[in-house]
């Protein structure tokens, strides 16, 4: 079981290192040259990219009354510019500002304390110095004590704020109307990209006349803020350490 272990470990130092090596080789290659910016791509092209999935009411046949200019299942009566198909463009705006703060306080302590013995049994406790060493004592055979204690303390005290808006594309229409959309923002100041991600189903009834929408309407939200550059590369601790943070178990 440990040469196991050991084995699985060298081969996770082994991948690691071959793969910070190929990261080291392309930081190598782009010394003194900005970070390059992603092509556009089409969303749905992207390996990861998977069609959405969720629940959907029964389908309604449209009818057409008489003389009438509205259609029964419309949802307004005269078109607009706001996003509706697949690749309009619609606006979400970003604007979280959340704080959390949490305090946690552990105490724990136990004593045990066991103890045996065999003064007299028939008078073959006599026989005991034969097979257990010459010091035994039969009324004391076993004498066992525990004490364990431990005590942890934890606290979270998290503040964030985030406003940006960013265009995303609607790369989805489901059966319901609803609407799926993905969008994704860099932008570079000298060394340093700055990456934004959004994605998530919204209804066009939560768009605004200004084709704008606020990212609490948007449900299955995934929004991710990042960057990578000179600056993120410093924030980061090196791969070793990473490694070893990952396989030490204590």
């Amino acid at each position: 079981m440990f040469l196991r272990r050991v084995t699985g470990f060298a081969a996770v130092a082994t991948l690691a290192a071959s793969l910070g090596a190929c990261s080291a080789l392309d930081r190598i290659e782009n010394v003194g040259n900005a970070p390059a910016l992603a092509p556009i791509s089409n969303p749905t092209s992207n390996p990861g990219y998977r069609p959405v999935s969720m629940p959907m009411p029964a389908p309604e046949q449209i009818v057409y009354e008489p003389n009438s200019l509205w259609r029964s299942g419309s949802r307004a009566f005269f078109r607009d510019q706001r996003a509706a198909r697949i690749g309009d463009i619609m606006t979400v705006v970003i604007n979280i500002s959340d704080s959390a703060k949490v305090n946690n306080a552990t105490k724990r302590s136990r004593a045990n304390s066991e103890s045996a013995g065999l003064p007299n049994l028939l008078g073959l406790e006599s026989q005991l110095s034969k097979v257990l060493p010459e010091a035994v004592d039969p009324a004391a055979l076993v004498n066992a004590t525990s004490d364990g204690s431990s005590a942890g303390t934890g606290s979270v005290d998290r503040k964030e704020t985030v406003e940006l808006t960013v265009a995303a594309v609607v790369t989805q229409v489901l059966p319901n109307g609803n609407l799926v959309i993905e969008g994704r923002q860099e932008v570079r100041v000298n060394f340093e990209v700055r990456e934004l991600l959004v994605a998530g189903i919204v209804r066009p009834e939560d768009i605004s006349s200004t084709n704008t929408i606020q990212h609490t309407q948007i449900a299955e939200a995934r929004i991710s803020y990042g960057g990578r550059g000179q600056i993120t590369d410093v924030q980061q601790a090196r791969y070793g350490q990473q490694l070893f943070d990952v396989i030490m178990p204590f």
